[in-house]
């Protein structure tokens, strides 16, 4: 199990640790082909920030040779807002005093046909984390509605069984985002006061059941700014290389969420993640992982997203909205789980994508077909 590398790691993971390593250490791993957990701790280290223009020149070197210069594009899709946890640092929390929303399948596939029309074919589908509200049945009948509209369907909920994994791959579910929010136990548990989510161990090992699910794509990460980035940072790393080596047929990809504001109140300063510390993970998780997928999403401005692309990126969102419903109408919408800050269009983010000298792609990765987008 994968808990068991973290244990060992913790054990030698401290803040003097990172800053034991020298311009030596980083020059050492960049010369490698092949780097090992070791490196990717250098990497992340204070040594590697005078060294991000090289880092960035490998990253960019071996995203074109494993990936092309494509993007894949997708947006997300909730379908409710009931949550019975209490996490701190979402809008969601369970607590909070937000407007409650749920579709009916008929006004899912009003907006994924509202979706559909703006060209994009990869639909991530969210929920609050209520098995109440939002159950397997409830979203097997989402997906059953919506497979005909799109050529990928994700997943982004609670922890699954396996046998809900495979349930859902078989109505057509072909991917599934989870993060772990943290890595760090003890902070896990104080952000996650109460509700099933408090369980640290049920969501870390999720994404394996999963791969041994046959769900074909998994991408995971750290919500960064809860605990100290650079661990985040290396065991999300850590955890996608695990499951890369242990389910080698499974695309394995990472996201880089940044905290953003919500409804509620949660001091974050404790955890800072500035711009340049933003491209060193992901510059990091590049070198570390040449074949792991890269997700950047609508939490960062429409700049920083533009410069962060050429890095190591392989996929992003657009057009996002993060409420129960607004892609087909505006009345009767559930409170957004977070302010995202590129509101850009399909159509604007299209025109940006092309405009850096990448394609961009609305369909899965397994075709790669692209298509016309509407007003670009």
């Amino acid at each position: 199990m994968f808990y068991e590398q973290i244990r060992e790691w913790q054990l030698s993971l401290s803040e003097s640790t990172w800053a034991g390593f020298g311009e030596v250490d980083v020059e050492r791993a960049l010369a490698r082909e092949t780097l090992r957990p070791q490196d990717l701790a250098v990497l992340l280290s204070p040594a590697a920030q005078s060294y991000l223009e090289p880092m960035a020149k490998k990253a960019q070197a071996l995203t074109i040779r494993n990936f092309g210069r494509t993007i894949g594009l997708f947006t997300p899709l909730y379908l409710a807002n009931y949550c019975s946890n209490q996490c701190v640092y979402c809008s969601f929390h369970a607590g909070n005093e937000i407007v409650r929303s749920k579709l009916t399948v008929e006004q899912v596939i009003k907006e994924g046909k509202a979706i559909s029309s703006s060209g994009l074919q990869h639909l991530l589908l969210l929920t609050g984390e209520s098995r109440t509200q939002s159950g397997p049945s409830y979203m097997e009948e989402c997906v059953h509605a919506l497979r005909p509209m799109f050529a990928s369907l994700g997943l982004e909920v609670y922890p699954l069984s396996t046998d809900e994994y495979r349930r859902l791959y078989e109505a057509g579910i072909d991917s599934v985002t989870l993060f772990q929010e943290t890595y760090d136990e003890i902070t896990y548990a104080e952000v996650h006061p109460a509700g099933p989510k408090r369980n640290y161990h049920n969501r870390l090992e999720a994404p394996e059941r999963a791969c041994a699910a046959g769900i074909s794509a998994v991408n995971i990460g750290a919500l960064l700014g809860l605990s100290d980035w650079r661990q985040d940072a290396f065991f999300s790393a850590l955890h996608a290389d695990y499951l890369q080596r242990t389910y080698p047929g499974v695309e394995i990809a990472l996201s880089v969420p940044r905290l953003r504001p919500y409804a509620g109140s949660f001091n974050s300063s404790a955890a800072p993640v500035t711009d340049a510390a933003l491209v060193q993970i992901i510059l990091a998780y590049r070198l570390f992982l040449p074949r792991a997928g890269l997700t950047l999403s609508t939490r960062e401005s429409p700049q920083m997203r533009e410069n962060l692309l050429p890095l190591g990126i392989t996929r992003m969102s657009a057009g996002a909205l993060t409420s129960v419903g607004g892609y087909s109408e505006t009345d009767n919408v559930g409170s957004a789980q977070f302010e995202i800050a590129d509101e850009r269009s399909v159509p604007e983010v299209v025109r940006m994508i092309r405009a850096k000298g990448y394609l961009p792609a609305f369909c899965d990765w397994v075709n790669m077909r692209e298509k016309d987008v509407v007003g670009q």
